[in-house]
């Protein structure tokens, strides 16, 4: 996910191999907290007044984001070692409209169970005080509420702890560190069989099996949805295999079910995206068992050396093993005959991949890892990978042997060859667009839709998830309408055929309302015209001509730069529309770069992606043997217009102190 920033001023800093310690800090004053409301507190408000004595760390965020969800992940364990002298405050800054709404939020919460406190900042008063320019951002607050670091993306847990015991032995030496005392009360737990399920499937055998992410597992129901059956998966969160009652799961995803020829010859039945696990699980239905079948279970990160850990320094498409690499958040999976794999919706680095149960392998094959909505080129030939998604998340099988899928982030319903990689958007026009209007596909627009089924009748229903409503897309006379409305963030759809007496009817996993729910099939659609939307970004102003962009990384303290294998840091800018820069798009190694300007193009979107790889060790000195090494990156996606006043430069933070 990526967010702009105000207007842009020059920054001096840019990426260099030293700590910089607390003394040298020039010290900034931490601006209030200023929101609509506080979240896990007991419904008391709160100052930073209120916290201090204690470390803060503000976390920048949004329900939508991918990668906002994969840090509220790596924070667990931090906010557990740290618990007596560190505060997590999540500040909700919102993209879509949907994300705004108070129910909305608390769902949120409640949904991927944020053990914090969270500032509700729906019209992004805090964001801006803080000068947040993407999703997530992370600040931290010492005792005395001076902000010492900012930085933006994920996989900065090393760097924080060794950040949060520097801060904490300097106050506590001062007396200024307070400990205990946590503000955080937790929420009443909810009872149901189901909590936030995400995909529903109808098995061979006419059961139906839910992804309970909530809940860690997944429910087993009968041919209707109305009884639960069983359940696999312990119910607690975790990463175990084992039999139905004590394996473990967090927050799965879709399931995909094999052949039978298949299923017999690789021991299991179903196929199942463990989603923050980042693994495919292989579930034995007559065993009771599950299995790890492909990924690590950790994350895959763009342009990190470790991605295929027996080959250090991989960089490319994969096609291997399918337990020898990393995998990223695979939210979806379908069984596609047309190549005899399963296909991955990868959300969490914007791509897909395919699983080969018989070869026991896992293939890249459509997405360049970069944010966005692009099509396949007239040009490219298979797995060139120079499509765009993102945030893929629902995939289902067409009539023709391809899939559809659900791309969130571009609101968009695009079409996948599995044998070529070949992608082809329907509905969509791109990140920041989005709204509920239907008619003519061109003009259409979803809101971060979940799911997509192809009906009996080759039309195409959307499971509209912020909308709360189902779409349905007509190929034929290429126009969307609505089917139904009023659902609470529907997920995922399933057809009950009907007989002699009924019609058939849609079964909707209402994920928000926590339950299946039948939706009839109207024999005329609705067509709501409710307007198109764009995400509201302050826009950055820039000047005509060249442009210096700087990214600035600071390493953290007991780290030093990853150069075993040449520059460790990557830029990669690009641009919507493409003929915004005529000069110097594209990526290389390095966090500096000068792009010419399209003196003709006045406004678009500047596309900036920032990396930089850093392992334990002492600056100066060789990174020991078996050295734990880390990976920061972070996405911009910057609004910007071309003023003949405005800077020639633009300065971003991928960790800055």
């Amino acid at each position: 996910m990526s967010m702009c920033d105000t207007r842009t001023h020059a920054h001096s800093r840019v990426w260099n191999n030293e700590s910089m310690s607390n003394a040298n800090r020039v010290k900034l004053r931490a601006p209030e907290l200023v929101g609509r409301r506080w979240i896990n507190t007991g419904g008391k408000n709160l100052s930073l007044e209120d916290l201090r004595g204690k470390i803060v760390l503000l976390d920048f965020w949004t329900f939508c984001c991918i990668n906002c969800l994969h840090v509220l992940d790596e924070l667990r364990p931090l906010e557990e070692k740290y618990a007596d002298v560190l505060v997590t405050i999540g500040v909700h800054s919102p993209k879509f409209e949907f994300e705004r709404e108070i129910e909305s939020v608390d769902r949120a919460v409640e949904r991927y169970q944020v053990e914090h406190i969270v500032l509700d900042d729906p019209n992004l008063e805090t964001w801006k005080a803080y000068t947040a320019r993407a999703w997530p951002t992370l600040v931290v607050i010492d005792p005395e509420g001076y902000i010492v670091a900012s930085m933006s993306g994920e996989g900065h847990t090393s760097g924080l702890i060794s950040l949060i015991e520097e801060v904490a032995a300097e106050h506590e030496a001062k007396g200024t560190l307070r400990r205990g005392d946590a503000p955080y009360v937790p929420p009443a737990p909810r009872e149901g069989d189901l909590f936030y399920p995400g995909k529903v499937v109808r098995l061979d055998d006419g059961r139906l099996i839910v992804a309970d992410s909530g809940h860690h597992s997944y429910a087993l129901y009968d041919s209707e949805g109305a009884n639960l059956l069983g359940r696999i998966g312990s119910g607690e969160r975790g990463n175990a295999d084992g039999n139905f009652a004590t394996a473990q799961f967090s927050e799965p995803g879709g399931v995909a079910q094999l052949p039978p020829e298949i299923a017999q010859h690789v021991g299991y039945h179903l196929v199942a995206a463990d989603t923050v696990n980042h693994t495919l699980r292989g579930i034995n239905l007559e065993t009771q068992t599950v299995t790890t079948v492909a990924g690590t279970g950790e994350q895959y990160m763009v342009g990190a050396s470790d991605n295929v850990p027996d080959q250090p320094g991989f960089s490319g498409r994969y096609d291997g093993p399918a337990t020898a690499v990393k995998l990223s958040s695979p939210w979806d999976v379908v069984y596609a005959p047309k190549t005899s794999n399963v296909v991955i919706a990868m959300a969490g680095n914007h791509t897909m991949w395919t699983f080969d149960p018989v070869a026991g392998t896992v293939a890249h094959i459509s997405g360049s890892l970069n944010e966005g909505l692009r099509d396949t080129s007239d040009a490219a030939t298979p797995f060139d990978l120079d499509e765009w998604f993102a945030q893929p998340s629902g995939v289902r099988l067409a009539s023709d042997g391809d899939v559809w899928v659900a791309d969130s982030e571009t609101s968009a319903l695009r079409k996948l060859d599995p044998s070529t990689g070949a992608v082809t958007s329907y509905v969509g026009v791109g990140l920041f667009d989005f709204g509920f209007q239907d008619g003519p596909a061109e003009s259409a627009r979803l809101q971060h839709p979940l799911g997509a089924l192809e009906l009996p009748d080759g039309t195409v229903a959307i499971a509209d998830t912020y909308n709360g409503a189902i779409r349905r897309f007509d190929p034929q006379a290429n126009t969307v309408s609505t089917l139904a409305r009023g659902l609470k963030e529907p997920s995922d759809i399933l057809v009950v055929q009907g007989d002699d007496t009924t019609s058939g009817y849609l079964l909707v996993a209402e994920s928000a309302a926590h339950q299946l729910t039948a939706v009839p099939i109207p024999e005329e659609a609705l067509e709501v015209n409710e307007g198109a939307q764009q995400t509201k970004r302050p826009v950055t102003e820039i000047g005509p001509g060249p442009l210096d962009i700087t990214v600035a990384f600071t390493v953290p303290a007991g780290q030093k730069l990853d150069d075993r294998w040449g520059d460790p840091t990557f830029l990669q800018v690009s641009s919507t529309p493409e003929n915004l820069i005529v000069d110097g798009a594209g990526g290389k190694e390095g966090t500096q770069r000068t792009v010419t300007l399209n003196p003709e193009v006045t406004s678009g979107v500047l596309h900036v992606t920032a990396r930089a790889a850093a392992c334990d060790g002492e600056p100066g000195g060789e990174i020991p043997l078996h050295a734990a090494c880390h990976l920061y990156q972070q996405d911009w996606g910057i609004p910007v217009a071309v003023v003949p006043d405005g800077p020639n430069d633009l300065a971003l933070d991928l960790r800055g102190a």
